[in-house]
C-alpha cells in the first residue's frame, strides 16, 4: 500500500485513478491546483506523486506544459519523491526533460487502471529499494539548461511510442545532465549517434563542441593522432602541428563511435585520459588538462570480449558508468509506421515527391521484413522507394521489389564463392549504389554459417549452437533475425511474408 498525492486540474480523470489506485489498497489524495499540490506534497509524506503535464491556462482554452515546473520543483525540495508523469503526448523531448527535472517514470494517457497500479507498485518498490542506497541527486538547476533546450529538434530523430525506445528517452533523461561517462549499445543501424547527440543536447555542454570519432572508419597507425593529436616532426609526414579530437572537444562531448574495434595500444592511452583527464599529443613531452564528457559505442558485447582479453577491463568498468541499450528495430515493429511516415516525408521533400503516401499493405510488408540493418535500412527502403514510384503512391508491389533488393546480399546465387560476392559488392560501391559493403558481407558470411549449422544439426537448436561455439538462445535469436528455416534448401527464400 502506498501513499498517493495526485495532481491534475481535471477533476473527472482524478476520480477515476483515484477510484483505481484505491481498489489495490492504497491511500489517495487529489489536489486540482498546482500550487496547492506543490505545498501539500511538500508539508505531508507521500510515496509517490502523480502529475499531469498539460494544464489548462486560467482564463483559456489553452494547455501548456506546466508539469514540468511543477516536477523540479517538487523534485528540487524532495530528491527523493518519486513522480510518475502523465501526458497525452509522449513526445522524445518530453520525456527527456521530464526525467531529466526529476521525473521517475511516465505513463502516456489515457493509461489503463491495471497499467497505472502496476507502475505505482513498481516505482513505490524501487523507490523503497533505494531509500538505502545513496540519492541520485538532484537534477540540474535552470543556470545548466542550455538556451533553447527545449526546441532541440530531437523529435526529428528519434522516433517512436514502443516500450523499448520509450525507456531509452527515459535513460537519456536520467543521465543526460549528470558528469557520467556512457555507453551506448546496440546493433548496426538502430541510432547511436542520435542517443549520443541526444545526451550532449540535453546536458550543460549542448553550446560547446560535440566531437565524433568512428573509430573503426580510422587506420590504427592514425587513431593515436587523431585522438590526441601531433608536434610536428613526432613521426614521418608530420609536417606541422596537429589538434587531436579531444582538444578539439574541450568543453563540450566526444562521441566515440565503434570503440569495440579501438586497438589495445590505443585502449590504454584513452583510460589514462579518463582516469587523469589529461591528454599528451605524440612527440610532445609534457601533458595538459582537458574538459571533455566520453559517450563511448560499439555494436559489440563489449563483456564478451573482456571475457576473451580483447578489450580491457578497467576501460570497460570505465566506460560504464551508464549503459544505454538500444533495441533493434525487429523488436519494436509497432514504431515502423510513424517511421515510415517520419522518412517519407524527410526524403520526398529532398526528393520533389512530396505528397506521396503508402498504402497499409506497404506498411504491413515493411513491419514483417525483419530489418537486419535496422532504422538505417528502413530510411534506405523508404528512400528507393519513393525514387522507384515517381511521385505515385507506394504500394505493396514496389516495396516487395525494394525489400528484395535490399536483402539480396543475404541470398547469394548458389555456387557463388565468398571472392566474387565480394568484389560485385565492392564494384557497386564505386558506382555509388552500396555504403555498406562490410556490413553486408558480414551479415551474409553469418547467415550462411548459420543456415549450414542448422541444416547440419538437421533442425537441432541444441546442437547447431554446439557446433557454432554460441548459447541457444543467440542461435535462436539469429535464426529469428535471418529467418532461417529448415526447409531452406540451397536458396533461402526472400524476407516477405
Amino acid at each position: 500500500m502506498a501513499r498517493i498525492l495526485i495532481i491534475d486540474d481535471d477533476a473527472p480523470v482524478a476520480t477515476a485513478l483515484q477510484a483505481a489506485l484505491r481498489s489495490e489498497g492504497n491511500q489517495v489524495e487529489i489536489a486540482t491546483d498546482a500550487d496547492a499540490g506543490l505545498r501539500q506534497a511538500e508539508r505531508e509524506h507521500f510515496d509517490v506523486v502523480i502529475t499531469d503535464l498539460h494544464w489548462v491556462i486560467p482564463g483559456s482554452k489553452r494547455r501548456e506544459a506546466k508539469g514540468l515546473e511543477l516536477i523540479e520543483q517538487l523534485h528540487r525540495g524532495k530528491p527523493s519523491l518519486p513522480i510518475i508523469l502523465m501526458t497525452a503526448y509522449p513526445a522524445t523531448d518530453t520525456t527527456i526533460r521530464a526525467t531529466g527535472c526529476g521525473a521517475y517514470d511516465y505513463i502516456p494517457k489515457p493509461g489503463t487502471p491495471k497499467e497505472m497500479n502496476e507502475l505505482v507498485k513498481a516505482v513505490h518498490k524501487a523507490a523503497s529499494l533505494a531509500m538505502s542506497a545513496k540519492p541520485l541527486g538532484a537534477a540540474p538547476d535552470a543556470a545548466q539548461t542550455p538556451p533553447g533546450a527545449e526546441a532541440t529538434g530531437l523529435q526529428r530523430d528519434i522516433r517512436g511510442k514502443s516500450r523499448g525506445i520509450q525507456t531509452v528517452l527515459k535513460q537519456i533523461g536520467r543521465v543526460a545532465a549528470k558528469p557520467v561517462t556512457v555507453l551506448i549499445c546496440g546493433e548496426t543501424g538502430t541510432g547511436k549517434e542520435l542517443v549520443a547527440r541526444a545526451l550532449h543536447e540535453h546536458s550543460g555542454r549542448a553550446q560547446q563542441p560535440f566531437v565524433i570519432v568512428n573509430c573503426v572508419a580510422i587506420p590504427e597507425s592514425l587513431l593515436e593522432s587523431e585522438l590526441f593529436g601531433h608536434e610536428a616532426g613526432s613521426f614521418t609526414g608530420a609536417t606541422t602541428r596537429r589538434i587531436g579530437r579531444f582538444e578539439q572537444a574541450n568543453g563540450g562531448t566526444i562521441f566515440l563511435d565503434e570503440i569495440g574495434d579501438m586497438v589495445p595500444n590505443t585502449q590504454a592511452k584513452l583510460l589514462r585520459v579518463l582516469q587523469d583527464k589529461s591528454i599528451q599529443r605524440l612527440g610532445a613531452k609534457e601533458s595538459f588538462t582537458v574538459d571533455v564528457r566520453v559517450i563511448a559505442a560499439t555494436h559489440r558485447d563489449l563483456e564478451s570480449a573482456v571475457e576473451k582479453k580483447l578489450f580491457r577491463a578497467d576501460l570497460y568498468y570505465r566506460l560504464n558508468d551508464a549503459v544505454i541499450r538500444l533495441p533493434p528495430l525487429r523488436e519494436r515493429k509497432e514504431d515502423i509506421p510513424e517511421l515510415v511516415d517520419f522518412f517519407c516525408k524527410q526524403h520526398a521533400q529532398e526528393l520533389g515527391a512530396t505528397g506521396s503516401e503508402f498504402d497499409p499493405s506497404a506498411i504491413a510488408h515493411l513491419q514483417h521484413h525483419s530489418w537486419p540493418g535496422n532504422v538505417r535500412e528502413l530510411s534506405s527502403v523508404i528512400r528507393k522507394s519513393l525514387l522507384q514510384a515517381s511521385g505515385r503512391r507506394v504500394d505493396a508491389a514496389i516495396i516487395r521489389k525494394m525489400l528484395d533488393e535490399t536483402t539480396s546480399f543475404f541470398r547469394a546465387a548458389p555456387g557463388k564463392s565468398l571472392a566474387t560476392y565480394v568484389t560485385e559488392m565492392l564494384d557497386r560501391a564505386e558506382l555509388d549504389e552500396r555504403t555498406d559493403v562490410a556490413q553486408a558481407v558480414l551479415a551474409w558470411a553469418e547467415r550462411e554459417i548459420v543456415t549450414q549449422a542448422f541444416r547440419l544439426a538437421e533442425g537441432d537448436q541444441t546442437k547447431a549452437a554446439q557446433l557454432l561455439g554460441i548459447s541457444r538462445p543467440t542461435l535462436r535469436e539469429k535464426l529469428m533475425r535471418y529467418e532461417v528455416h529448415l526447409e531452406q534448401e540451397t536458396e533461402p527464400e526472400p524476407f516477405l511474408v
